[in-house]
């Protein structure tokens, strides 16, 4: 019996002592468990680098451009119809062709007018015996009247009928004139340099002086015009600038994204539009690679001022609040401070700040919703995402390298020249 007894008594012990190992690994890995998780706690309740994008603080010239919509003019359009009635014998120019001014376009035949022409100058001949007989007969009797042998009457009737008759000759003479002058009409001539459209008529048909439609549409494409409309306001300074020189105008395609041409500023027109409160001004293009087109619609630019040395950020650094405009200048350990700046002017993507920052300082340009004052960040490269840009939009624009441009509008009062900060 007590033999029995003394090996249960071992099998319990052993149990035990299995429970009691099982229980301490259990045991030690929890404890490790929730180290790790404390760890990890304590981790993420630390502060984290936020990741932005950044931009340097620039000092550089900044043109200042006012854009308007307008299309293009041709200088001269001439609507080529004939000034005589006649059959069309010869079309000299192909439709499309650039033609100089003076170079025959059309001829038509010009064979009635020049039997008329013989007509006229042998009917002159005739009248022209008849005054020189008349001019003799009017001397002899001039020469009698000393004798009395002739009436006074017969003498000044003489003298009506020699005038009569140099009247009838001048009429031959201008006659003639008119018969040499459909003979040069028979021979269309361009009357500038241009570029010849659709012709309307071919060799064989009859043309005449009355008709309604042109033969064919001449049109001068170099140099050429664009009329676009600017804000009232802007004029003045437009013409203060104009009196300095010349102002440069860049045309810009239907999309405005292709740059077409640079031109320079002609004049402004002498009156405003009441009904929209904008004037037109006109600029010349040479247009030497026939990129405008009459009737063409374009963006017009017009550079009024280059604005030096100023201080610029990238127009997504720009952020609003309560008090105004500001940005978040980085500092040197990758904090950041929010700083109040004043906004001179904004033309597109580039901002000119009168005062706040300086050259060589670094604002955020991209992920800003994210920061506070001293917030932790970490730089990275890559343009501002668009969710950045803010503000309305009133007309500016952003050009590339390439020469073609983004659409932005600028945050700058309608004239487009000055804007203070609020």
């Amino acid at each position: 019996m007590n033999h029995s007894y003394e090996i249960k008594s071992d099998a319990v012990v052993m149990r035990v002592l299995v429970l009691g190992i099982v229980a301490a690994v259990c045991a030690f890995f929890v404890g490790c468990s929730s180290t790790a998780d404390s760890k990890q706690r304590a981790q993420a309740a630390g502060p984290h680098p936020v990741s932005v994008a950044v931009a340097p603080v620039r000092k550089q010239d900044v043109p200042i451009y006012l854009s308007g919509l307008g299309a293009v003019t041709a200088f001269n359009t001439a609507n080529i119809k004939s000034r005589v009635d006649g059959q069309i014998m010869k079309v000299n120019v192909r439709e499309g062709q650039d033609v100089r001014e003076g170079e025959l376009l059309i001829e038509i035949d010009a064979r009635p007018f020049q039997v008329q022409l013989e007509q006229m100058q042998a009917q002159l001949f005739r009248d022209q015996a008849q005054l020189r007989d008349a001019k003799l007969n009017l001397d002899r009797y001039v020469a009698l009247i000393p004798s009395g042998s002739i009436a006074q009457q017969q003498v000044d009737t003489q003298r009506a009928l020699v005038d009569q008759l140099e009247g009838t000759v001048r009429n031959d003479q201008a006659q003639i004139d008119s018969a040499k002058l459909n003979i040069v009409y028979c021979h269309i001539t361009a009357p500038f340099n241009g570029r010849v459209g659709l012709r309307q008529v071919d060799p064989g048909n009859i043309v005449h002086a009355t008709d309604t439609n042109p033969m064919l549409i001449l049109t001068q494409l170099q140099p050429i015009a664009v009329i676009f409309t600017l804000p009232e306001d802007v004029l003045p300074t437009v013409a203060k600038q104009m009196k300095n020189g010349r102002l440069e105008v860049e045309a810009f395609s239907r999309d405005d994204q292709t740059k077409l041409a640079t031109g320079k500023l002609l004049t402004i027109d002498n009156q405003i539009d009441p009904t929209t409160g904008t004037a037109k001004l006109k600029a010349v293009f040479d247009n030497q690679e026939n990129k405008l087109w009459p009737n063409q619609f374009v963006n017009a630019d017009l550079l009024v001022e280059m604005r030096k040395n100023s201080t610029v950020v990238p127009t997504a650094a720009i952020l609003r609040g309560p008090q105004g405009t500001f940005v978040y200048a980085v500092n040197p350990d990758k904090t950041v401070l929010d700083k109040p700046v004043t906004v001179a002017l904004t033309q597109g993507d580039t901002t000119v700040i009168s005062q706040g920052v300086n050259p060589g300082d670094t604002v955020v340009t991209d992920g800003q919703d994210k920061l506070q004052r001293g917030s932790k960040i970490e730089p990275r490269a890559g343009p501002p995402s668009n969710g950045t840009q803010n503000g309305p939009v009133t007309g500016a624009v952003r050009r590339s390298p390439g020469g073609s441009r983004d659409w932005h509008r600028s945050t700058a009062s309608e004239p487009g020249i000055e804007n203070s900060g609020s």
